[in-house]
């Protein structure tokens, strides 16, 4: 039971970051301790588990944090490109 749910959870993951076109699994294993400790409450329910990683931002580890910029960084970038054309 809990394999799976771990294994969902890394799923869920990468869903949760689409702006990061790969994730790989050392970025997923950044954020799965703190969507456990943070957002648990939220699984599965993807959108939920990223508005609670943002709500959440202070509270995150220094390496989800990494990933949860990238990702923002990433975001806004396509959003720039997407509204030059």
């Amino acid at each position: 039971m809990i394999k799976s749910c771990a294994f969902a959870l890394l799923g869920l993951l990468v869903i949760a970051a689409p702006a990061v076109a790969e994730t790989s699994s050392a970025q997923r294993a950044a954020c799965t301790p703190d969507v456990w400790r943070l957002c648990a409450a939220e699984i599965p329910d993807v959108g939920a588990i990223k508005s609670c990683l943002r709500r959440e931002t202070p509270r995150l580890s220094a390496a989800c944090r990494i990933v949860m910029d990238e990702a923002d960084r990433q975001a806004a970038s396509t959003k720039v490109a997407s509204s030059q054309r």
